[in-house]
């Protein structure tokens, strides 16, 4: 006899999945995750306002981790980063693309959640691959055009710089009680381009030059939030 398969996502695979149940879960999931945070996450309660069963939900998503990473996964699923020729500006909407998006689940939820994979090996590449990969990733293409450009050093640790970055944002999502705000990021920014950039000045007089361009005809005054 023939052992069922697993999905991708976890479930164990049969009959053709309906997309419209796999929204409905997903989206119920994300409800109850913003209401009462990952400890009150139950399947009774998602299928209840998901309208289908659990029977339905297991062979979809093996547990509730793996749901909550899934529900999590869309949420995380964000646009890639920009390629202005502006090192700071592209760093800048890097960071508020990602920002925006980890505000949207609650930290504890991340915090909750991680502890529940941390110990199982599979689960926890799922969470580092759904949490923290995207922005890693997308960050990382950053630096690297800021590189080819000659706006950083070459000879910047990348796997390092990268860690950092990505630790303003993981750490006060997975310990903190709030995200990091957006003064913190651009604050945090400026720290780190002060020590990888060939020319810090003159990354600032490019950003600013291009807010002045920008604005145009508007005649409103604004300078860019890292060009201090």
């Amino acid at each position: 006899m023939s052992k069922p398969h697993r999905s991708a996502t976890g479930g164990v695979g049969g009959r053709p999945r309906d997309p419209q149940i796999d929204d409905a879960v997903l989206s119920a999931t994300l409800e109850v995750l913003g209401e009462t945070g990952y400890t009150g996450l139950s399947l009774e309660e998602v299928a209840r306002r998901a309208g289908t069963s659990r029977p339905a939900i297991y062979r979809r998503w093996a547990g509730r981790a793996p749901l909550a990473l899934a529900a999590i996964a869309t949420r995380l699923d964000v646009p890639s980063p920009p390629d202005t020729g502006c090192t700071l500006c592209d760093l800048a909407e890097s960071f508020n693309v990602f920002l925006a998006a980890y505000r949207t689940i609650r930290p504890e939820v991340l915090s909750s959640l991680y502890a529940e994979c941390a110990s199982d090996p599979q689960l926890r590449a799922r969470y580092l691959e759904t949490v923290i990969e995207p922005s890693r990733r997308a960050v990382g293409r950053t630096l690297d055009r800021a590189i080819l450009r000659g706006d950083l050093r070459t000879d910047i640790d990348r796997e390092q710089l990268l860690d950092i970055v990505g630790s303003l944002v993981h750490y006060r999502a997975l310990f903190g009680r709030q995200h990091l705000t957006d003064a913190e990021a651009e604050s945090a920014i400026e720290t780190l381009l002060r020590g990888a950039a060939v020319d810090y000045p003159a990354l600032v007089a490019h950003s600013e030059a291009l807010e002045q361009e920008h604005r145009g005809a508007s005649g409103g005054r604004h300078t860019h939030p890292i060009a201090t």
